[in-house]
């Protein structure tokens, strides 16, 4: 896995731009640490030289306080340099993560179904995650920590330039080694974020599918399954760890030969009394403190090899092109019940064989359009290309006389409303489950749509009324279903499509609920995709779907009179399960 160093570069400038006064603090923060570790040996040099040539005690108590002041600031500057590395890391990404979670939100539905919620998850904060320390501190810990190793081996050159010729020449080398073995482990630790996000695959559709495996007696399975994917994740991070132990290992040993080796040159140089003890303390000292530098170097670059293989993912997910894309027009829907038209519309979902063929027909504004059809004859990807989660892939579809393709999705999805048999329920407050988390509806608005709906009584007897905490699990079934319909009700679109939205309920809460639908579709154009043909009875006209195809079209009345129609066949037999 080869990433170019121009990708680090736009990634790292573009999130950490925005904070670019913490990274000058950084930036001031290491380099008085770096002056201050360098000054810190030399003041013990001096102590030490003091001491053996009888110094008074008086200037050897001031060296020692002044050595142990520098070394006081060495650890302030450590603590504030962390305290300000983190804010910036998180503020970085961060932004990093509402990008991608934004762009996972505008991909498409098939995508989606390609890739299950627990991947995404470990790719928006997993790898994200990864990539901390390389917006907050790479770049500065690399500058830094060279500066201190060409600092040190300056200060050592001018003691001795034999010594500073030896360990320049181990560090050069050594540092050479890792900057050309930093791609070799990126592949394995990429297959280590791959286990990683199967692992939360396969977490997130088993919580998921809990009541299923629970009753069908599924657990062990699951658990063998789980176990799997577990060892998988094991035996990957470790060959990730072990390859990227072996890669750095020739760099760390060439430091420790070259600390040997100046050792001994130092204590030679001792007893020939070219230097003084104080002095050979200081060569003891640098020669421990380049050490430091080379292993964080050797850090950063065992962190650049988990950033490659995070940001090679990230950029696959950040990078993978939306299909449904808003027009730059922006053609604007007029106000009112809106009109719905397809013209010759065809679609299939990833080339297969077509699930809509040449669907044709127009809904005039502020009728009610009924759609039934046996399973598999397209009647929910009608509603999908309405609210366009796809595109047709042969054909136009116009509401309001607007061809979809040539409108804002935000524009089209506020005047369109949709009603599934699947209700999302957020772990939040009722009212920010009626809004979805718009703090602009008034209470008072809310209030009302709830009474509509008959759910007056029921918003009355919790605890902190709108703001009462709610939960998928604290409603039933029915309750959930009635509080999309409010949704809905909220929003005042002017095309509302119900798709199979009375399934779950029971018919004396369907019956309750009825007054409230027909409010709901006083003034508006409504599609009603019914399983049970008797929650069709107050619809204008209906549709008939066999195979993708257009059965019949007509007013239902015409079609329910007619005894050879398709329609009144189904009445006839009394046929109730009908499904999407």
């Amino acid at each position: 896995m080869k990433i170019s160093y121009a990708a680090y570069w736009r990634l790292f400038s573009r999130y950490v731009k925005p904070v670019w006064r913490g990274l000058v603090i950084l930036a001031l923060l290491l380099a008085a640490n770096i002056g201050l570790q360098l000054l810190n040996p030399r003041i013990a040099r001096a102590f030490i030289d003091g001491a053996r040539a009888g110094v008074p005690l008086g200037s050897l108590t001031a060296t020692a306080l002044g050595f142990l002041a520098v070394a006081i600031l060495i650890q302030v500057a450590s603590v504030a340099e962390g305290y300000v590395a983190e804010n910036v890391g998180w503020l970085a990404t961060n932004a990093l993560r509402v990008d991608l979670a934004e762009h996972c939100l505008e991909l498409d539905l098939g995508f989606h179904q390609a890739h299950p919620p627990g991947e995404l998850i470990e790719r928006v904060d997993g790898d994200v995650s990864a990539l901390e320390n390389f917006f907050t501190s790479f770049v500065l810990r690399i500058l830094s920590n060279a500066i201190l190793l060409l600092g040190i081996l300056a200060l050592l050159f001018r003691e001795d330039w034999r010594l500073g010729l030896v360990l320049g020449a181990f560090s050069l080398t050594a540092l050479f080694l890792m900057i050309r073995t930093r791609d070799v482990a990126a592949r394995y630790v990429a297959a280590r974020r791959g286990a990683s996000a199967e692992v939360f695959a396969t977490l997130e559709e088993q919580l998921g599918g809990l009541s299923d495996i629970q009753a069908n007696g599924a657990r062990d399975f699951i658990l063998e399954r789980w176990q799997t994917r577990l060892r998988t994740l094991v035996e990957r991070a470790t060959r990730a760890t072990i390859v990227g132990g072996l890669v750095t290992s020739p760099g760390v040993l060439l430091i420790g030969v070259g600390s040997i080796v100046a050792f001994a040159m130092a204590a030679l140089f001792y007893r020939s009394g070219e230097l003084t003890l104080g002095t050979v303390y200081l060569v003891f000292q640098y020669t421990a403190m380049l050490s430091a530098p080379l292993e964080q170097i050797n850090r950063q670059a065992r962190d650049l090899q988990t950033a490659t293989a995070s940001i090679a993912r990230i950029a696959w997910l950040a990078e993978t092109p939306r299909t449904i894309v808003d027009d730059a027009a922006g053609a604007t829907f007029p106000d009112g019940a809106l009109a719905v038209e397809f013209r010759d519309v065809s679609f299939a979902y990833d080339s297969a064989e077509r699930a809509l063929n040449d669907v044709s027909f127009q809904l005039p504004p502020g009728r009610v359009l009924g759609v039934v059809g046996r399973t598999g004859a397209g009647k929910s990807t009608l509603m999908r290309l309405l609210a366009r989660l796809y595109d047709p892939t042969d054909g136009e579809i116009r509401v309001g006389g607007v061809d979809l393709r040539q409108a804002r999705l935000t524009d089209l999805r506020a005047r369109v409303g949709i009603v599934t048999q699947d209700v999302q329920i957020f772990r939040a407050s009722v009212r920010e489950n009626l809004t979805l988390f718009d703090p602009e509806t008034p209470d008072v608005v809310i209030a009302r749509a709830l009474d509509y709906l008959e759910l007056g009584e029921w918003l009355r007897s919790l605890p902190r009324g709108l703001d009462s905490e709610i939960s998928p699990t604290a409603l039933s079934a029915g309750e959930a279903q009635l509080l999309a319909f409010a949704r809905v009700f909220l929003k005042n679109p002017g095309l509302v499509v119900l798709d199979e939205a009375s399934s779950r309920l029971d018919p004396a809460t369907e019956r309750r609920i009825e007054l409230g639908i027909r409010r709901l579709f006083q003034g508006r154009t409504a599609i009603v995709i019914a399983h049970r043909l008797d929650t069709l009875r107050a619809v204008d006209d209906i549709l008939v779907l066999e195979n993708g195809s257009v059965e019949e079209f007509d007013r239902r009345d015409r079609l329910a009179a007619d005894r050879s129609s398709h329609f009144a066949r189904l009445l006839q037999a009394g046929a109730a399960e009908v499904t999407a």
